[in-house]
């Protein structure tokens, strides 16, 4: 929504509103569509590129990464993620303060939401890292900010469902309570998915079995997918605010 005006010859500033909510699906359909987009092209356009390994064996899902280190994948993957990572950080920020005003008197809570603030921003960190430096560019740099992702986005979602947890107890809005229980779930399909993915990576590099990539690649699929599902639930947690820009 816009507003602004012409009152007794002085120009109002113009304000653009958004709901929280188009903020946060906005904010999780740029990588959502972006990781499609790019796993379409590499598989229809770019499929051995994307597919081969040092086992040389029969593979037929691309891995994230191999998507995203490919022309034009890259570019789109990259500009889903520039636009992406703002609003990311505002959220963060969002969060944070939410946290800090409801636990102003627990010092748990309070030291909790910290740590919260603080691995969300690391994740992004690791996402923007993992992005703008593709594997086919430097492998090293690369594998290092998809370990900082990964294990950030776990800190932040067990911190994220303990806080939760403990404002369940107090609340009586059943938006909360089915915002705890989404989050857990999504939680816990996140670290069966990345198990999953680890497993069929090591027999893959291990034993070069035909088969253990397709399934890591799609693990790797699904463990995106659920961090994007667990990101998604902010919609309840914000479901009355709006974003404001002068």
């Amino acid at each position: 929504m816009l507003q602004g005006s012409n009152v007794l010859g002085h120009e109002r500033p113009l304000v653009i509103r958004v709901s929280f909510t188009t903020c946060v699906l906005g904010t999780v359909c740029l990588p959502l569509l972006g990781l499609i987009t790019c796993v379409f092209i590499s598989s229809v356009f770019h499929f051995e590129d994307s597919t081969g390994t040092h086992c040389q064996v029969p593979n037929y899902l691309p891995s994230i990464s191999a998507s995203i280190s490919l022309s034009p994948e890259c570019h789109i993957w990259r500009f889903c993620i520039g636009l992406h990572s703002a609003p990311r950080f505002l959220v963060a920020l969002t969060y944070f303060k939410f946290y800090k005003t409801r636990f102003a008197s627990k010092f748990l809570e309070s030291s909790l939401s910290c740590m919260n603030l603080a691995f969300s921003l690391f994740e992004n960190l690791g996402l923007l890292l993992l992005t703008y430096v593709s594997s086919s560019e430097t492998y090293f740099v690369h594998k290092e900010g998809f370990v900082l992702f990964l294990v950030s986005s776990l800190i932040y979602m067990l911190i994220t469902c303990r806080l939760w947890n403990a404002i369940k107890k107090y609340s009586l809005s059943p938006e909360d309570a089915k915002s705890h229980h989404w989050k857990v779930r999504f939680l816990l399909l996140y670290v069966s998915f990345c198990a999953f993915a680890g497993f069929f990576y090591w027999k893959h590099n291990m034993y070069c079995e035909s088969g253990s990539y397709t399934l890591f690649a799609l693990f790797e699929y699904l463990v995106v997918f659920s961090n994007m599902a667990f990101h998604l639930t902010a919609v309840w947690d914000f479901r009355s605010r709006e974003v404001m820009v002068i």
